[in-house]
């Protein structure tokens, strides 16, 4: 079980290094026995840069030597009659020679250097690709120098989401290629990662989304809340799960998200619902589980949106008809939220109780709160004592007044689950 909750105290995430000390000067090229200390340069090419750490700009993987890579034009003529020698053969495959010569190559230099592409395709599209990986070794070596990328890290350091700009907390697979910028763009409606801002504004001019998948199962003001199937709709929630990733510490659910129901809350404006957070449930919870993974975004943190999740999963256990729980393990920040939630429940419940005597088997069905998460927020708030063979609770009013005082400065705060806004029928089979 995971929590990024509302009240965290952000001193937990870890800190952007500055430029100086993300730029890491020693960075290598994974070819052996390369110095990193030549950029490979094809034609229009300038080579300005005077490193690189990628194959794809190593002039000992192309097989060149500094001396080539240094003068454009000796490597241009090398190049162009290198053409002429394969226009002049026209055989689509290796003769003898060129066999001696590849086996000759592999022994020499084993998998460590670029393979011989003659006669695999076109003189065209191979000087394209010649063109493209020297264009692609510069890009990187100006995201190097910029700082924007460092040795073995492979952790994208920001996020474009929407109107905000979110530095990220934790490592998230998303793949290597998209990784290693070390910024990602994401539409906030579909999901969808890309590479650059470029791509998002062309995405954005097309996208059709103004809304999470799935049924709108409560509406409120701008509070929405949309249950999507990990079945049905797999790409979106799988990208949900990479993107929460970035800022749960614990998180491991990434692909596997079919047996998972997922509630996204939204905040809608005139441009659509935004995304506000989101918990993750299972269809069928042997242990009654009423919450798998719960996160809200950093942009709406300390607002009350994670206490408003929290409280909707308990109201969907209430319809449900069962006594819920999250699932445990919990997290540092997960049972500190919690608690809190279940210490104002507790509370909320004492203030308006006129009996005698409180039954925790009460309380749990009427709240549909676990009975052991009751007794544990009872013994933290040194609430229960066991006197003469027999389990009491004790009323502590200094802490129901304090809970009130609170109630009553919030005034009428929007930032509650409203039962009777709920539109939902619990899926078949839970």
């Amino acid at each position: 079980m995971n929590l990024s909750y509302s009240g965290s105290d952000p001193s937990h995430r870890p800190k952007r290094r500055r430029f100086h000390e993300s730029y890491n000067v020693n960075m290598k090229c994974p070819t052996p026995g390369c110095n990193s200390l030549v950029l490979m340069v094809y034609k229009g090419l300038t080579g300005k840069n005077n490193r690189h750490f990628s194959i794809s700009g190593c002039p000992l993987y192309h097989n060149l030597s500094a001396d080539e890579c240094k003068a454009p034009t000796q490597r241009q003529v090398r190049y162009k009659e290198k053409v002429v020698e394969m226009r002049k053969r026209r055989d689509s495959g290796l003769t003898k020679d060129q066999k001696e010569k590849y086996m000759e190559h592999r022994q020499t230099h084993g998998t460590t250097r670029e393979p011989l592409l003659e006669n695999i395709t076109s003189d065209y599209d191979l000087e394209l690709f010649r063109k493209a990986q020297a264009r692609a070794a510069e890009d990187l070596e100006k995201l190097r120098l910029q700082g924007q990328i460092t040795e073995g890290s492979n952790m994208i350091k920001t996020i474009l989401f929407g109107r905000y700009e979110l530095d990220t907390w934790y490592h998230s697979p998303y793949p290597e290629e998209y990784a290693r910028l070390g910024r990602l763009y994401i539409c906030e409606f579909c999901l969808k990662y890309m590479k650059s801002q470029t791509i998002l504004r062309r995405h954005m001019a097309k996208c059709v989304w103004k809304h999470p998948p799935g049924d709108e199962v409560y509406r409120k003001g701008a509070i929405s809340v949309f249950e999507v199937d990990g079945k049905k709709n797999k790409i979106y929630c799988q990208n949900l799960c990479l993107l929460a990733k970035l800022f749960l510490d614990h998180k491991t659910l990434y692909y596997d998200v079919e047996p998972f129901l997922f509630y996204v809350m939204t905040e809608a404006d005139n441009t659509g619902c935004h995304l506000v957070g989101y918990f993750s449930k299972e269809k069928n919870s042997f242990l009654n589980y009423n919450v798998s993974c719960i996160l809200t975004m950093p942009q709406y943190m300390r607002q009350g949106y994670g206490k408003m999740l929290i409280d909707f999963s308990y109201l969907l256990s209430k319809v449900e008809e069962r006594v819920g729980s999250p699932e445990r393990p919990l997290s540092d920040l997960g049972l500190i939220s919690y608690r809190s939630y279940w210490k104002e429940v507790l509370l909320r419940y004492m203030y308006n109780f006129k009996g005698k005597e409180i039954s925790i088997k009460e309380i749990s069905q009427e709240t549909a709160v676990n009975s052991v998460d009751i007794v544990s927020t009872l013994q933290s708030l040194q609430m229960l004592k066991y006197w003469k063979g027999k389990h009491l609770v004790l009323k502590r009013q200094d802490l129901i007044d304090e809970w009130k005082a609170k109630e009553t400065k919030r005034g009428n705060n929007n930032k509650t689950i409203d039962p009777s806004s709920l539109k939902w029928t619990p899926p078949k089979g839970t």
